[in-house]
């Protein structure tokens, strides 16, 4: 007895039973149905999908009507709005990201092996580390082992977390305000947090300074999610919340403008000292400004040969 699609499906009986006939009930799905059927859903509509892998509407609906006869269920269910997957439709989601995310690792190692690379490795960092703790780790490893290469990318922490969970990236490094308790974590460095403020601001002269004196003062953010939801929870807890007149990527331009007085900034001791100088960097003086610098991986066992020796040299030096 054949099962009778639903009415979200938009298939006619008929014609499931026809695709079904011709295709058996074994699930065969080629990279090329996985590729169109994450384009249908990430664009939220068959037209949208078609257009995004340059086909037909009416071929993109029949190759996704055969897939959903093959499984025997649904995978999309439309709605005013489009489409959305099924449960089923999820599951497939999920897998084939894993899928084409392995294949494409796999086309590019392949591809590096005849440019004379015979090994890349995706690392992932935060601002912190990147400032001053990876440079001289990474110029180590880079001469120790010149047929490797290091696919380097700077990212929040928040992330860099969910990369490593989806298999987007082999390592990252992130600081603890982050929550990593689905990772694998070495701790490799500490990264304290310290205030930027101008020579002509009142606490230039201090030596350290309490956030609770600082809370209340205009400020220029960097970029880093993370830290913005860890300064604001910390503010919160004081009854404040922080005044941000500006956040910006580059380091320079931040200190361009707590030079202008424009207003201060909190970010690492690492970061800070990449400014210019002239400008007044003091420590926070509460113990949760010390944050600790972890590496994550999802399983550091299951690393390539290349990734594990890079995250040797990051956690022994």
């Amino acid at each position: 007895m054949h099962r009778r699609p639903g009415p979200q499906s938009g298939i006619s009986g008929a014609r499931l039973r026809r695709i079904r006939k011709q295709r058996g009930v074994a699930v065969r799905f080629d990279l090329t149905d996985m590729r169109l059927f994450l384009s249908v859903v990430e664009c939220g509509s068959l037209t949208h999908g078609a257009r995004a892998m340059h086909l037909a509407v009416a071929s993109v609906s029949e190759r996704i009507a055969g897939m959903e006869a093959a499984l025997g269920a649904p995978l999309l269910e439309r709605n005013r709005r489009g489409v959305r997957p099924t449960a089923a439709g999820e599951a497939l989601v999920r897998h084939a990201r894993s899928i084409l995310g392995q294949v494409e690792q796999m086309r590019g190692e392949l591809r590096h092996y005849a440019t004379g690379l015979k090994g890349r490795i995706r690392l992932l960092s935060n601002t912190a580390a990147l400032a001053a703790f990876l440079p001289p780790h990474l110029c180590r490893f880079l001469a120790a082992h010149p047929d490797l290469s290091v696919d380097l990318g700077e990212r929040p922490s928040a992330e860099i977390v969910q990369a490593l969970a989806e298999g987007r990236a082999d390592l990252g490094i992130v600081a603890d305000i982050t929550d990593v308790s689905t990772l694998q974590t070495h701790r490799i460095a500490q990264d304290q947090l310290v205030v930027v403020a101008g020579h002509m601001h009142p606490i230039a002269t201090q030596e350290t300074v309490a956030f609770a004196d600082i809370v209340g003062e205009p400020i220029v953010g960097v970029a880093d999610t993370a830290l913005e939801s860890h300064l604001a929870e910390r503010a919160a807890r004081l009854g404040r919340q922080l005044h941000y007149r500006v956040q910006l990527r580059n380091v320079e331009h931040v200190a361009m403008l707590v030079d202008a007085g424009i207003g201060i900034s909190i970010v690492s001791d690492a970061l800070a000292q990449t400014m210019p100088r002239g400008l007044a960097i003091l420590p926070l003086s509460e113990p949760w400004a010390a944050r600790r610098l972890y590496l994550c991986a999802r399983d550091f066992q299951a690393l390539t040969p290349h990734a594990q020796l890079l995250a040797r040299q990051l956690t022994e030096g």
